[in-house]
């Protein structure tokens, strides 16, 4: 693997759309987006890749395996909250409340876990895989409920830092190195 690849999930089809618009053309990789082409034919070009950029929205947040080198890095915009612009979604979160609790501790925080962790589980589908998760939204750190929420992501190592980041793929590479060596 000469590069990470890396899939970047957004929450929004606004924001997905101004990062293609920033990216396009400015990446030593190729760039694979959500809305080009077909799912299924997008994705494999990406696993073909080797070092592919992939920007996707919620149908990418779950039903897509890719395994191995092919995905070394996952990359998330924000916590995926549902839109509050729902009327059926209202409905729910007005009983919620006439039951005297909180909508969004009831309903909005469960469900951004739940969707959370199925974004975070695109980068380990083996135990033989390996990878680097970032987490973009500051209020992660900040707030209760993203504490909350890196509390029901499974164990794993976290770092703030960029150099740790990139030993991280130095070491990987020169693992799969030795490994490639030694089957010759």
């Amino acid at each position: 693997m000469c590069c990470p690849t890396r899939p970047t999930l957004f929450t929004s089809h606004r924001e997905l759309k101004k990062a293609a618009d920033i990216l396009e053309g400015k990446l030593p990789f190729p760039l694979f987006v959500q809305g080009t082409q077909a799912k299924a034919a997008l994705l494999e070009q990406f696993r073909q890749s080797g070092n592919g950029v992939l920007l996707g929205t919620q149908s990418f947040w779950e039903g897509v395996d890719v395994r191995g080198e092919a995905l070394s890095v996952v990359m998330i915009d924000r916590i995926p909250f549902a839109s509050p612009d729902d009327p059926v979604r209202r409905a729910r979160e007005a009983q919620i409340k006439e039951s005297g609790h909180s909508p969004f501790a009831a309903m909005a925080l469960p469900e951004a876990i739940i969707t959370f962790k199925q974004g975070v589980g695109r980068l380990i589908r083996d135990v033989a895989d390996r990878g680097v998760l970032v987490l973009c939204d500051p209020r992660l750190q900040r707030t209760g409920f993203g504490r909350q929420i890196l509390d029901a992501l499974p164990p794993m190592r976290r770092s703030h830092s960029i150099d740790e980041i990139y030993d991280f793929f130095q070491h990987d590479q020169a693992t799969n190195a030795l490994k490639a060596s030694k089957a010759e």
